[in-house]
């Protein structure tokens, strides 16, 4: 069997003391962020989150079988695109709704980021657990894990944070759309997205990248505006992309498809792209992923990856439920399979 870790062989690894390992794992403050980071980061690398019994308080939470009114946490901090309005996230949301309707359980969304404002809105009375929508700081899911409400995070992980995900299998989908593009005479390929906003870009590159090395293609280098956009569901980056655009038309370097990290950078780039007179996709063909419901007046239909956003959410309802019943099974990552839907805006590359 193996030895409970305790804050003392954190502290001897760190060469801390146990009073400032304590602190800075009990949340009430007294050692300054960067050494609560580094406390955490160590208790995870350890195990110390992951003992049993060891750090969480575990009430036994069941669902109930009188009429007390029984609920679920949902939390989706309003950072950058990130709200109910949003046509990825809001379905995700939408989801999650009806499932949890479904099972006859109420939801409580908070979207305030603040640890401390959080703490202060819950009330583990009455809660079953916690559905994480999109990113999610580290430090507040530390704190709903001390409580010992169960986790489930869509779209998001947290390497610190034991808890179970829902994700669509975004490295094979795009995969399976970048060689669909590489079959079609494409040799010249450029993602655009940033691969440090979230574990789906990363691993949306990671699928385009795969494919293009096992083709032998080499990768473009992408400016560095290209590399920063995260993909808002605004225009945000128009300028940055236009620019980008055109600096490669005049050098006549203009890859013959770009491959966006999301749709709403695929609909920017495509409306850059007609604006500097470049046809699509004759000239330049275009792809997104996440298939958003929007209106595409003036612009090709676009091919993309469909995201199942409303099944990602009732999943993770579903596997809350699971959990709650399964305390001790270990942890799951739930891949959903996307399914490329081709559309106006890409074309196979025309022999000269």
């Amino acid at each position: 069997m193996a030895k409970k870790m305790t804050m003392q062989q954190i502290a001897d690894h760190l060469g801390v003391s146990k009073f400032v390992v304590s602190k800075a794992l009990s949340g009430k403050g007294g050692v300054n962020e960067a050494t609560k980071e580094r406390v955490i980061e160590a208790a995870s690398q350890l195990g110390y989150f992951s003992q049993k019994n060891a750090y969480v308080k575990k009430p036994e939470r069941k669902l109930a079988h009188s009429n007390s009114k029984q609920s679920v946490i949902v939390l989706m901090p309003n950072i950058r695109s990130q709200t109910r309005e949003s046509l990825y996230w809001g379905k995700i949301m939408e989801g999650i709704s009806l499932q949890l309707e479904g099972e006859g359980l109420g939801m409580v969304i908070i979207s305030e980021q603040s640890v401390d404002s959080v703490l202060d809105i819950l009330n583990p009375n009455g809660i079953l657990g916690l559905i994480g929508v999109g990113q999610i700081s580290t430090p507040l899911l530390l704190e709903i894990h001390r409580i010992g409400l169960p986790i489930v995070l869509v779209d998001h992980e947290d390497p610190l944070i034991p808890s179970d995900t829902i994700f669509v299998n975004n490295v094979d989908a795009m995969t399976r759309l970048t060689n669909h593009l590489m079959g079609t005479g494409h040799q010249q390929l450029q993602f655009i997205g940033n691969v440090r906003f979230s574990r789906s870009f990363r691993d949306r590159f990671i699928g385009f990248r795969s494919a293009m090395e096992e083709q032998g293609l080499k990768l473009q280098k992408a400016g560095e505006a290209m590399e920063n956009l995260i993909g808002l569901e605004d225009e945000q980056f128009e300028d940055e992309i236009r620019s980008w655009l055109l600096s490669m038309k005049k050098t006549r370097t203009m890859p013959t498809v770009l491959v966006c990290a999301n749709d709403s950078i695929a609909r920017t780039t495509m409306k850059a792209l007609i604006e500097l007179g470049l046809n699509v996709p004759d000239e330049v063909s275009v792809t997104g992923f996440d298939n958003i419901e929007v209106g595409y007046s003036g612009l090709p239909t676009l091919t993309t990856v469909h995201v199942p956003k409303e099944a990602m959410g009732r999943r993770a309802v579903e596997k809350l439920l699971e959990r709650l019943v399964k305390r001790d099974e270990p942890m799951e990552k739930i891949m959903l399979a996307g399914d490329v839907v081709f559309r106006d805006s890409t074309a196979a590359v025309k022999v000269k």
